[in-house]
C-alpha cells in the first residue's frame, strides 16, 4: 500500500497527522509574515517569509499561492480593527473625543506596523486590500469628521482626508524616531490636535486645500511611492 505525503491529504484517518502539520505549518507562516511585513514592509518576499518561519518557499506557496493572498489573509482582521475602533468613536457621547481617540489609534497602529502603514497609504501593493480599506475606512472616517464639525469643536475646513494623512505623518515620525524616543510622535499628535480646534484670533487660515478623494488616490498609485524596507 502506497501512502500518500501531500499535506492536504484527505483519504482517511490515517491522514490527520498531516492535516494537523499542515496547518502548523500555515500558523508558521502566518506568523513569520506578521513579523516580517510589519518589521520590513510590504517589499519583503516570501523567501524571506519562508526563511523567518524555517520552512522551505515551497511549504509557503502551499499555502498560500502569492504574496497578495498571504498579505490579504494577514491585513484585514487589521483593517476590520480600524473600522471597529472608527464606529466606537463615531458612537462616543462627546464627538470632539471620538474624533481624537481615533486619531491616536490610527497613528499608533500604523507607527508599530510598517506593513499596514504602506497598504493603508500605496494602493501600488495590493489594489483590493486598499480598495477594501478605503470602503470600509472612508465611510465611518466621514460621519468621525461631520459630527465633530457639527458639535462645533472641529475647524470647518478640515477634511476626512486629512485624517489618513495625519495619521501617516505622525507614523513615520515614530519610525524614524524609534531608535531614540519611540513616543515622541504623541507630543506631535497633541498640538496637531489644538490646530484642529475651530478658527479663532491668532489662527492662520490653511494656506492650501485638503487633499480631494480623487487627490488622495492620485497620490496613493503616484510612481515612487513605495517605501523603502527596513534594513
Amino acid at each position: 500500500m502506497t501512502l500518500r505525503t501531500d499535506e492536504t491529504s484527505q483519504d482517511g484517518p490515517g491522514d490527520r497527522p498531516l492535516r494537523r502539520d499542515a496547518e502548523r505549518n500555515r500558523q508558521r507562516v502566518l506568523a513569520a509574515a506578521a513579523e516580517v511585513f510589519t518589521e520590513r514592509g510590504l517589499d519583503a518576499t516570501l523567501d524571506e517569509v519562508a526563511r523567518a518561519a524555517g520552512v522551505g518557499v515551497g511549504t509557503v506557496y502551499r499555502r498560500f499561492p502569492d504574496k497578495a493572498s498571504l498579505i490579504t489573509e494577514l491585513f484585514k482582521d487589521r483593517i476590520d480593527a480600524l473600522v471597529t475602533v472608527a464606529e466606537e468613536a463615531c458612537a462616543a457621547t462627546d464627538p470632539w473625543d471620538g474624533l481624537t481617540a481615533f486619531l491616536e489609534f490610527a497613528a499608533a497602529a500604523m507607527a508599530g506596523d510598517l506593513g499596514l502603514r504602506q497598504l493603508m497609504m500605496f494602493s501600488t501593493y495590493d489594489r483590493d486590500q486598499v480598495c477594501y480599506a478605503r470602503d470600509r475606512m472612508r465611510p465611518v472616517v466621514t460621519r468621525l469628521v461631520e459630527r465633530a464639525q457639527a458639535s462645533g469643536d472641529l475647524r470647518a475646513d478640515f477634511q476626512p482626508t486629512d485624517v489618513k494623512m495625519i495619521a501617516y505623518m505622525l507614523s513615520s515620525l515614530a519610525e524614524y524616531a524609534a531608535p531614540v524616543a519611540p513616543e515622541v510622535w504623541r507630543r506631535y499628535l497633541t498640538m496637531l490636535i489644538d490646530g484642529l480646534r475651530p478658527a479663532r484670533v491668532g489662527v492662520t487660515e490653511l494656506p492650501v486645500p485638503a487633499l480631494s478623494v480623487a487627490g488622495l488616490a492620485e497620490l496613493m498609485t503616484a510612481p515612487g511611492q513605495r517605501l523603502a524596507p527596513r534594513r
